[in-house]
């Protein structure tokens, strides 16, 4: 079996300001062809990481490689690649075939030659036959549209989006995922995508990095960071969990850790003849269209339960948890 070579490596990359350390000696290596996401709440320092690899900043110390080049100090102009910013940044005294030929025209590309390479991008992003258009008469799904078309007209071998879709609205943002995930697949290149949304990162990426105070808790799959946080941030973060104590998981399995216990996999059922350590209130129901969200009390340790609406649930508020103990995720530390 062959491994994918590495489009982007970071190799103890920190980055710091003033008294600030926005990035903590980072390792991290990104394959050619994945879409590689970059998940952490505001300040996480997923942003500078990104820039860092754009070379927009540059590190306070470590190594940044890009398909094994060197690219620590190189300016953003001389590397292979470009970046989709969430404000799309298009001039709207250009039309939509030259804001999207516009980095070959600075890159002195024949007329004919930058606008036909604008229509071959236009098309790609299904905007064929905009060309004549200005942002300003075109929707937000559109304007994305057409920086993405800028972004991949000089064929870069990475592309970083800097949270793209956070000016989108719900819908909107849903579909433009889905086309995102189709137009990498179709060019084979690397993205590399910033977010705070978790549900943008375990729905797109194959990989997810996710950030925390300046450093990187932890990568895997989307399926590997939603199954099995490593710590307490991860999983609270990626998706809602229930943390249950040492003590509790102690009595459960025998070893006393911190646990993560996925909400849909907690089932609510009769106390009677119930193990007594799960037995505990229903404070509070809340619809939530397909699925119901329940907030329950297990003995001054408050949990949530997820379950399909229209299932039937016990009569009194008085009620104890089932799950399989398979779904109980031991974490390697709390913090």
């Amino acid at each position: 079996m062959t491994t994918s070579p590495i489009a982007v490596s970071l190799s103890k990359v920190s980055r710091v300001f003033g008294a600030v350390t926005a990035l903590g000696e980072v390792d991290l290596d990104i394959r050619a062809g994945e879409f590689f996401a970059m998940l952490g709440p505001s300040g996480s320092g997923k942003t500078t990481c990104l820039r860092l690899v754009a070379g927009f900043e540059q590190p306070s110390t470590g190594r940044i490689a890009i398909f094994g080049e060197d690219v620590t100090g190189v300016p953003p102009y001389r590397r292979q690649v470009n970046t989709v910013f969430q404000d799309y940044a298009l001039f709207p005294h250009l039309d939509v075939a030259a804001n999207v030929a516009y980095p070959l025209m600075i890159g002195k590309v024949g007329k004919a030659e930058r606008l036909s390479a604008a229509e071959a991008a236009l098309e790609k992003v299904r905007l064929g036959g905009y060309g004549r258009r200005r942002p300003g008469e075109l929707s937000g799904g559109q304007r994305q549209r057409v920086a993405l078309a800028r972004a991949i007209v000089a064929r870069p071998k990475v592309l970083l989006l800097d949270e793209p879709l956070g000016a989108l609205d719900l819908k909107l943002r849903e579909n433009m995922q889905e086309e995102l995930r189709e137009l990498q697949r179709s060019l084979g290149i690397t993205f590399v995508f910033v977010t705070h949304d978790q549900g943008e990162a375990l729905s797109m990426a194959d990989r997810v990095a996710v950030f925390s105070q300046g450093r990187i808790e932890q990568i895997g799959t989307p399926e590997e960071i939603y199954a099995r946080p490593k710590n307490r941030f991860v999983a609270d973060f990626v998706g809602s969990s229930n943390i249950l104590p040492p003590d509790l998981v102690g009595e459960l399995t025998g070893e006393r850790r911190w646990a993560s216990l996925r909400p849909e996999a907690i089932c609510l059922v009769s106390p009677e003849g119930a193990d007594p350590r799960l037995v505990g209130r229903l404070l509070t129901k809340s619809y939530l269209g397909a699925s119901v969200r329940l907030r329950l009390d297990l003995g001054g340790l408050h949990l949530h339960a997820v379950r399909p609406a229209g299932e039937t649930l016990p009569a009194t508020e008085n009620v104890a948890l089932a799950f399989d103990r398979r779904a109980l995720h031991l974490m390697e530390r709390e913090a």
